[in-house]
């Protein structure tokens, strides 16, 4: 799950870092670019970038299983912010901000606790 999880911010993340603003904002879910700097936007895509890293990371090189569930933790925050964003804009569109909230909720719940998935 969490890489599954790592996949969707890093695909995210790539388009905010790489593409110009004009073209993020004609995606059909883009056009809350229009209502921040480009800077938001590259910025954005650097901390989806880094909660990918903290998704993957940790369990590839065996350190700092801490990391996992900070960065699930770290993606809930963003879903929030983008479901927030969403319905301010009143754009119906949140149903896969929602579905990424529930599986970054699932991998941190998972990794937190006595009883968590690494156990």
């Amino acid at each position: 799950m969490a890489g599954l999880l790592a996949v969707v911010f890093l695909t995210g993340s790539a388009t905010r870092l790489f593409a110009p603003m004009e073209k993020l904002a004609v995606l059909p879910v883009g056009g809350w670019v229009e209502d921040v700097s480009a800077g938001t936007v590259k910025a954005i895509g650097a901390v989806e970038v880094l909660t990918a890293m903290g998704l993957i990371l940790p369990a590839v090189l065996e350190i700092a299983p801490v990391l996992v569930p900070l960065a699930a933790t770290g993606g809930v925050l963003l879903m929030v912010g983008a479901i927030i964003t969403r319905l301010r804009r009143r754009e119906a569109a949140i149903a896969a901000a929602l579905a990424h909230l529930a599986l970054a909720a699932f991998v941190a719940r998972g990794r937190f606790g006595r009883e968590s998935f690494t156990s």
